[in-house]
Parts: structure tokens; C-alpha cells; sequence
């Protein structure tokens, strides 16, 4: 069995002058970035680089249909190194830019995991959630299916992973909460997945750790700018440690679950996790009260300071002043969606779904989401 999957070289570095200077970004390399975060940071260091900034190709996170788009803007440039500087959105069409293509998304699919790269894929995460710079994986909205899907394939590692966390100094509100809520998903659900090791737990651990804390202190702290600033860097370790982990144990039901959500009703990825997140959690409990589950609960009322039997209560209360928490019909969910979703999570997310920590068939997906509708 795997252990740790561990690809990427990891680098970190105080500023982004400091990454440019030692990874001699210039010519031949494609930047692939937002401009709102590339001109503050990289434009007075006047790289001579191609750019292309993924807003321009539509908003929101990554479709199958924006996808291609990029991907033949891309290809009418000639570049050996593709450097990823952004969100979970940027780095997700990054890595699928780097793969030998014609351009359809669908074929990358029909072919996965057998896919091929095509050049050298440098990752610079912007925020502290996807952890996706040491993973393999890539998720696009299929529109053409309705819901969205992970691309897998160890092609899909990139070289390096960047950490500069002066490229969170300055993280929104509302991107800082969900991507670091979408951390501790990962983390917790990695810890619980049956391909969970001693060494991804590990760092699964420690993130839900790092995360927990950090969250206490921001939130003691009023939750203001500074307080989120002075935090950036242990949140965007955190992150990385949390990606390490899920990276070889997968994610689960509460990533497949919010996938529906996700790609229907187009709820932020980090936000559509949290909606499901404790409901999978409680039904897990309720299925079976012992082994890691129990383990993970004794684990979370220590960085919490409450008694287990509140655990997912206290829990909720302190995510509550970082992201508060909707019931899935405020994001329009009508009750007929629920079998729906159900559905589309059998038929398209079997590869998550069997990460979960005990079997949940579809008469208990249905049931979770009626009791978080």
C-alpha cells in the first residue's frame, strides 16, 4: 500500500521578487494567472513573459468550455514552462494546460489516467485551501454532464510548489473562508479515508491543528484584515500539509456530495463543503461510533476545549464566525433537487465516494442532504 505520494519539490520564499530571481522567470515561460493578482506583485519586476489572466475567459471557478478556450489561446504561444500564480481556478486550469492535447476537455477524461505532459508546470498558490500544488488532480465544472469532476493522472504533478506568502497579505474576506475551510475539509477527510497512512495523517493532523488554532486566534482577534494577514503563512503551510495528505488518501462524501452543489448552483467550492461538511460527519458517527471517527472527534474537542459530545456543535459555532454556515435551499436548492443530487452523486463520483470512512449507499446520501436542506 502507499504510503505518501510526494512529487513536487516544495520552495518557499519571503517575497515574490526573491521566487522570480531564483527560478529566472523570463522567456519561453507562460505566466497563467488573474491580473488583479499578477500587476501588484510582478509587474514592476518587468518580467519578459507571456501572461494570460483566466478572467478574461469567463468568472467563477473552472469549466470544461473555459478550459479549451485558454487552452487554444495558449497554443498560439511557443513556451517551455508553464507557472501557475493564483486560486484554486488558475492552478486547476494550469495543470491541464501542461498535458499533450488537442483541446477537448472530454478526451482528457475518456483517456485519464494514461495522459502525457508537455511541458515543465511551476505552482504558485495564492490562497490557503486547495493544497492543489502537490496534488494530481485538477476539478472542472463538465458542463456537458452537469456536475464536477476530478482529472486525474500523475502527469498532472507539477515540478515545483511555491509557497510565497506575501501573495496573501492582502486574501478577501470571503476568499480566505472558503478556501481555508475547504484545508480542513481536506485534512479531516483524508485522516478518515481507508487509504489513510501513518504519514499522511501526519500532516493531516497537524493541519486540522494549525487550522483550528489559527482560526481561534483570528476570531479572538475580531476577524479583521491584520489578524487574517499576520496568519497567512501558517494557514498556507497548513494548506500545503493538508494537500500532502489528501494528495495520496483522497477526499470523500462531503467533497462528492458538494460537487452537485457546486456545479448546479455554482456555490463556491470551499462553501459548498462546509454546507455538507458536519452533516457527512454525524451520519459517519451514527453509522459507527468507533476507530478513527472516534479518534478524529477526540482529536478535534482537544483543539476545540469542549467534551466530544459537542464536538461537531462547537465546531459549527466557531466556523460560524469565519463562513457562516446556509441551509442548502438559501442556495436555491428546491426539495425535488435532493434525489436528483443523489443521483448524480452515485453515477459520477464513485472515485471519492469510496474514500468515505464507512459505505454510505444511497438511501443515506439522500438522507443527508434532507436533513441540511
Amino acid at each position: 500500500m502507499i504510503q505518501l505520494i510526494f512529487k513536487p519539490s516544495v520552495c518557499k520564499f519571503s517575497t515574490c521578487r526573491e521566487f522570480a530571481e531564483e527560478f529566472k522567470i523570463g522567456e519561453g515561460d507562460l505566466v497563467l494567472s488573474n491580473e488583479y493578482i499578477y500587476k501588484p506583485y510582478f509587474d514592476g519586476l518587468n518580467l519578459p513573459v507571456t501572461t494570460v489572466f483566466q478572467e478574461k475567459f469567463g468568472t467563477g471557478e473552472p469549466t470544461d468550455v473555459m478550459v479549451e478556450t485558454i487552452m487554444a489561446q495558449a497554443k498560439k504561444t511557443k513556451y517551455k514552462r508553464i507557472i501557475a500564480i493564483g486560486g484554486g481556478t488558475v492552478v486547476d486550469i494550469a495543470k491541464v494546460l501542461s498535458l499533450k492535447s488537442e483541446g477537448n476537455v472530454d478526451d482528457l477524461y475518456a483517456k485519464m489516467p494514461n495522459l502525457e505532459r508537455d511541458c515543465e508546470l511551476v505552482i504558485v498558490p495564492t490562497t490557503c485551501g486547495t493544497g492543489s500544488e502537490v496534488t494530481n488532480l485538477s476539478i472542472l465544472n463538465r458542463t456537458r454532464l452537469g456536475t464536477k469532476m476530478g482529472l486525474v493522472s500523475d502527469a498532472m504533478f507539477a515540478d515545483y510548489a511555491v509557497l510565497v506568502p506575501e501573495l496573501l497579505q492582502n486574501l478577501p474576506l470571503g476568499v480566505f473562508a472558503t478556501s481555508s475551510i475547504d484545508a480542513l475539509v481536506h485534512a479531516v477527510e483524508s485522516s478518515l479515508s481507508p487509504k489513510a497512512t501513518a504519514y499522511t495523517k501526519l500532516f493531516g493532523y497537524k493541519a486540522i491543528e494549525m487550522i483550528l488554532q489559527g482560526f481561534r486566534k483570528i476570531v479572538a482577534a475580531g476577524n479583521t484584515k491584520e489578524s487574517r494577514a499576520e496568519a497567512a503563512e501558517n494557514f498556507l503551510i497548513a494548506s500545503n500539509f493538508a494537500g500532502l495528505a489528501f494528495g495520496t488518501a483522497g477526499c470523500a462524501a462531503v467533497h462528492a456530495m458538494a460537487y452537485p452543489l457546486g456545479g448546479v448552483f455554482h456555490v463556491a467550492h470551499g462553501e459548498s463543503n462546509y454546507a455538507l461538511f458536519t452533516g457527512v460527519l454525524k451520519n459517519y458517527q451514527q453509522i459507527q461510533d468507533s476507530g478513527e471517527i472516534r479518534v478524529m472527534n477526540e482529536y478535534l474537542a482537544s483543539q476545540l476545549g469542549c467534551s466530544v459530545d459537542v464536538v461537531y456543535e462547537e465546531l459549527e459555532k466557531l466556523l460560524n464566525n469565519i463562513l457562516p454556515k446556509k441551509p442548502l435551499h438559501e442556495y436555491g436548492v428546491k426539495e425535488d433537487d435532493l434525489q436528483v443530487m443523489t443521483d448524480s452523486v452515485i453515477k459520477t463520483q464513485g472515485r471519492l465516494m469510496a474514500n468515505s470512512f464507512v459505505p454510505l449507499d444511497e438511501a443515506c446520501i439522500l438522507k443527508i442532504y434532507s436533513e441540511l436542506y
